[in-house]
């Protein structure tokens, strides 16, 4: 049993990742054929380097997506705080509405934000849908992911640690950011690489409140497909690929190291 386990895992893990080892071998071909290898080049990677279009979408895409991040991570901590203080049937009602975006359809999210910001741009001059719209927008649905990943970190630490910080005497702005945000911080940190990753990932609420103005990456690559295909987008696909992994892997061995000096401390 444990052989056919590994070798079901072994299939499972190809099947996922084949198409990204295959689009990250073509991002390295001389030719522009999706079938045929004419030898290993980095002219892909010179020409998407020089396209500025894509350029300002990157740029757009990463300002958007570390400015969301942050907000919602300020926010999304501190409303799992105030929700983690609740007790009974009103914690139960806040969880559940802070449930009800993450499994809302995308669609549905983004037409009923961009039937928003319509009602207020034509009810106040000067206004229009670009970085500020795609920007709140960002934030509204990155901060129920920011809740789910503090929240456990909340459920699980001793209150008993705050309540001692504030009999020593200190004052409760301090035992919070001294005692409190260091416990949750293994929280914080996951809800804000996955507000980063969802932002900077995010295609179809983007796509209806970005308007003309400001085109995220995501959308960027969606409008390249309706023209003559560019293994271009292998090249920004596989760079986009190894930050992701890249960013997984520090986050996991910090994760690690805190873990094993908190176990040193606990033996202590």
């Amino acid at each position: 049993m444990k052989t056919l386990s590994k070798i079901y895992n072994c299939l499972v893990f190809a099947f996922l990742y084949a198409p990204i080892v295959v689009m990250i071998f073509y991002s390295f071909n001389s030719e522009k054929s999706r079938t045929n290898f004419g030898g290993f080049s980095l002219r892909w990677y010179a020409e998407l380097f020089h396209d500025t279009v894509i350029l300002k979408s990157l740029y757009l895409s990463l300002a958007i997506a570390v400015l969301s991040a942050v907000t919602a991570t300020i926010i999304g901590t501190l409303a799992a705080v105030g929700i983690n203080s609740m007790k009974g049937i009103k914690r139960k009602t806040y969880l559940t509405v802070n449930n009800i975006p993450v499994v809302n359809p995308d669609i549905v999210t983004a037409i009923s934000m961009m039937i928003l910001f319509v009602f207020v741009i034509t009810r106040v001059n000067g206004l229009e849908m670009g970085f500020w719209t795609l920007l709140i927008a960002h934030i509204t649905f990155n901060i129920p992911y920011v809740i789910l990943s503090v929240m456990p970190k909340l459920s699980g630490m001793n209150s008993n640690i705050y309540d001692a910080a504030l009999d020593l005497g200190c004052p409760p702005v301090a035992a919070f950011v001294k005692v409190v945000i260091p416990e949750i911080m293994q929280g914080i940190v996951t809800g804000f690489i996955m507000a980063f990753t969802l932002s900077l990932d995010d295609f179809v609420i983007s796509y209806f409140n970005s308007g003309s103005a400001a085109q995220t990456l995501p959308v960027t690559i969606y409008s390249m497909t309706k023209r003559p295909y560019s293994p271009k987008i292998n090249a920004l696909s596989t760079l986009l690929f190894t930050s992701v992994m890249i960013l997984l892997i520090i986050v996991n061995l910090r994760q690690s190291g805190a873990n094993k000096q908190r176990a040193n401390a606990n033996k202590k």
